[in-house]
């Protein structure tokens, strides 16, 4: 088997496939991380460096392990062709066949943003991926509270993509999306599942959907930073909302020590956190917890 152009001591490495098997399926070529690279790593831009493993458990999980062991820079991407343990909120577990999907995590180390401003990163994310889909895939988009991606399946909302973030040590989040993008209607693991392909896209080719999303994510990325974690001042907080499908809904916010709040959904504060009012008249913040949309009463 030939090794992959600039795998050779790279900490990355994991399994890799026979060629014939990563070439099985035609419509679901290989990504070709020599190409991503020179197309991400630029001088002075955020990318430092861009792998591709074969498959993997978690790049998640992988990441954060090379930034414990100091072998991960901030700018760092990994992508996986496959995930076998693949990770979402509530530990969920996501997996889709090889290669169908954009499976990826970047480490990023906000210095100079004060760590209660950290939880806005998978907001963050979630409006630079959308943006990113937008533009290189031609799909409406839109956010689902707090890190759920939507699209539109034959007038239904349906889940292509999730984000999860996880602390890196003490200056370091790593965060990891997963999207849909080829997943075909009988590879669907629950009905409420959807991809860019089903939901009509003008591109599924991995390669500029992943160069569009991680610019998007570079760009926004600056651009909070510059503000100091501010997401008013950066845009992000107004944006957010603008594309979030949760706001305006009837919502049941499932939170922890089994209690839960129905509601509608009206707001995204500065902490990050989804504004829910009740029918009590009271207006309470979630911070951390399953947002159920709910059928209008």
């Amino acid at each position: 088997m030939t090794t992959p152009p600039g795998a050779e001591g790279n900490p990355f490495n994991g399994p890799h496939e026979p060629r014939s098997d990563r070439w099985s399926d035609l419509d679901r070529p290989p990504l070709n991380a020599a190409a991503l690279r020179r197309g991400l790593v630029q001088q002075g831009g955020l990318w430092s460096g861009v792998e591709v493993v074969q498959r993997t458990g978690s790049t998640n999980s992988d990441l954060v392990a090379l930034a414990a062991a100091g072998k991960a820079a901030e700018g760092s991407v990994l992508v996986a062709e496959e995930q076998s343990a693949g990770r979402g909120r509530l530990e969920r577990q996501w997996t889709a066949p090889a290669r169908s999907g954009l499976f990826f995590s970047v480490l990023l180390k906000p210095t100079g943003v004060p760590v209660a401003r950290w939880g806005w990163l998978p907001l963050l994310t979630g409006v630079a991926v959308a943006t990113g889909l937008s533009r290189a895939a031609g799909v409406d988009t839109a956010l689902k509270w707090p890190n759920d991606l939507l699209v539109t399946v034959g007038g239904e909302e349906r889940k292509a993509g999730g984000i999860l973030a996880e602390r890196a040590g003490d200056d370091g989040v790593v965060v990891g999306v997963g999207i849909n993008v080829t997943l075909r209607a009988d590879e669907l693991p629950v009905p409420q599942a959807g991809s860019l392909a089903l939901a009509g896209a003008v591109s599924t080719d991995r390669d500029p959907l992943l160069r569009g999303v991680l610019r998007s994510l570079e760009e926004w990325y600056g651009r909070w930073r510059a503000a100091g974690g501010d997401p008013t001042v950066s845009g992000l907080q107004e944006t957010y909302a603008a594309g979030c499908a949760t706001l305006g809904r009837r919502v049941r916010a499932e939170l922890p020590g089994d209690r839960s709040i129905v509601g509608e959904a009206v707001a995204v504060d500065g902490d990050g956190r989804l504004v829910i009012a009740t029918q009590e008249g009271v207006q309470e913040p979630v911070g951390a917890g399953d947002i159920v949309h709910l059928r209008p009463a």
